[in-house]
């Protein structure tokens, strides 16, 4: 039965080798055939060097793969050459948090009160106080204010303040990313809605109509301190200008078309969540001055606080939807505890850096960021099989990887594949990444990496043109089917 299967599954991955003879007669007497071993099928697997070579991808692929159980290395090619990881930094964070500072941390968001309370009204200021928590969100600033109206709350004489100084304030995670585009937010203590305002517009006639506010799901709150305007060009789409209270846009009218609409970045993330606050809690009554930005948290009475869930599933969501503001987040949480407050994002890389060499045994890490967005990380395709390896003796990450399909031809999912793979994937332009844990059909549980980089086209793209830059899809497409090709391989080699 296995050797039937192994012919019919893998024939697909053939080197195009295959020989095809036509027979003028029959044979005049019985055909004996020769002796062959049981794992003859193998030879006519594919060779890595093949598979890489057919993708076509220039620059430079780097894999690795080892029992996962042993850790006994079973290929590798550059191995230990580093390699931007894109996303894949991520399960190198989940690890550093969940080492750090736990599986059910929360992370906490207060409102405090500085000089008592006397018949409802705050005597001092009142202060909303960033803690960390990266999915904060409308719905979560909303139950704050509904809070402080359930507790009598009706009045503030002093200054409403937000307190954001937890974690350095960057202005983006990675500056050589467009001004525009939702993933590359500014970082502080605080963080709403992922640090992004969404951006709506209308046509009505020959005229526009432009909205920026913060919603969810339940609520749809205005934004004051971002504002967009309408410019007539048609290139560049977006521009953005830094107003000091504000964050201002600007985008081409003749790209809106009839409407639509997308989430862009925040860059003042502790004035982003004190307006809107500030309009939630005059929903219910309560009228605050307008927000003022302090590093330090002000002493006073807590009147009402929002948790997280827990850290475990905040690493889950971050892994599968790869949130780069999450992995940001949670990674210098774990530097603050580890260390205390880092100088910077790239300093609370580097600790993290050095937490991985101590802990899983890596020497070549070095991540310039949380999330991999940063392509001036390099990471070597050993020393993430290797974390993977320890990392499977507590089982902590595998069960938190997302599942990741086999292909056919049509790039649809294979049903009941018999290789199971759950891994991280990662994608800058011209880099590809994969890696994590793969069970071939006979039970064998296999680590591996792939990381595939033409970083000199890559360098070469301008970056107005880095959202979507031309031919980016089409070596994408190309490095996933080369990803899938190894696996596969794999699968066949050592696992059957």
């Amino acid at each position: 039965m296995l050797r039937r299967f192994s012919r019919r599954f893998f024939l697909a991955a053939l080197a195009g080798s295959t020989a095809t003879t036509a027979l003028s007669a029959p044979p005049t007497s019985s055909l004996r055939p020769s002796a062959r071993g049981g794992d003859h099928f193998k030879k006519a697997i594919a060779d890595p060097q093949a598979i890489i070579a057919d993708a076509r991808l220039g620059g430079r692929v780097c894999y690795a793969v080892a029992d996962a159980r042993t850790g006994a290395k079973l290929e590798g090619e550059n191995a230990k050459i580093g390699t931007p990881p894109a996303s894949v930094a991520k399960a190198i964070t989940a690890l550093y948090a969940l080492s750090v500072l736990g599986a059910t941390h929360r992370f906490t968001t207060r409102v405090v009160a500085t000089g008592g309370v006397s018949g409802g009204v705050v005597q001092g200021d009142l202060v909303l106080v960033g803690g960390g928590d990266p999915t904060l969100d409308t719905n979560g600033l909303a139950s704050l204010a509904a809070a402080l109206k359930a507790q009598g709350i009706r009045e503030v004489r002093g200054d409403f303040k937000v307190a954001d100084g937890m974690f350095p304030q960057e202005p983006t995670i990675d500056k050589g990313q467009p001004d525009h585009v939702g993933y590359n937010p500014a970082l502080s203590g605080i963080a709403l809605n992922f640090n992004r305002v969404h951006f709506e517009w209308r046509r009505q006639g020959g005229q526009y109509t432009v909205s920026m506010d913060a919603r969810s799901d339940r609520y749809r709150p205005d934004v004051a301190m971002a504002r967009m305007a309408l410019s007539e060009r048609r290139a560049p789409v977006y521009t953005y200008v830094d107003g000091g209270r504000t964050d201002n846009w600007t985008v081409a009218r003749g790209a809106l078309g009839s409407g639509g609409a997308r989430w862009l970045p925040v860059r003042k993330p502790a004035l982003y969540a004190g307006d809107v606050f500030q309009t939630l809690a005059r929903s219910q009554g309560i009228v605050l001055k307008n927000p003022q930005v302090v590093t330090r948290t002000p002493q006073g009475t807590t009147l009402a606080s929002h948790q997280s869930g827990d850290l475990r599933t905040i690493l889950r969501d971050m892994l599968r939807f790869s949130t780069n503001i999450t992995a940001e987040m949670v990674g210098m949480a774990a530097t603050v505890k580890r260390s205390g407050k880092p100088a910077s994002l790239r300093a609370s890389a580097t600790e993290m850096n050095r937490w991985a060499n101590a802990a899983l045994g890596t020497s070549s890490m070095r991540l310039v960021d949380h999330s991999g967005l940063g392509d001036a990380s390099k990471m070597t395709a050993d020393d993430m099989v290797l974390a993977l390896v320890r990392a499977r003796q507590n089982n902590v990450l595998r069960p938190i990887l997302k599942p990741i399909p086999m292909l056919d031809a049509q790039r649809r999912a294979i049903k009941n594949h018999p290789i199971e793979v759950h891994a991280k994937t990662g994608t800058l332009n011209f880099v590809s990444g994969l890696a994590g844990y793969m069970t071939a059909r006979d039970g064998t549980e296999m680590a591996f990496a792939i990381f595939a980089a033409d970083e000199a086209t890559r360098a070469g793209i301008p970056r107005a043109e880095r959202e979507r830059p031309q031919g980016a899809r089409s070596w994408n497409r190309r490095a996933k089917i080369m990803q899938q090709k190894l696996i596969e391989r794999w699968g066949a080699v050592y696992g059957s």
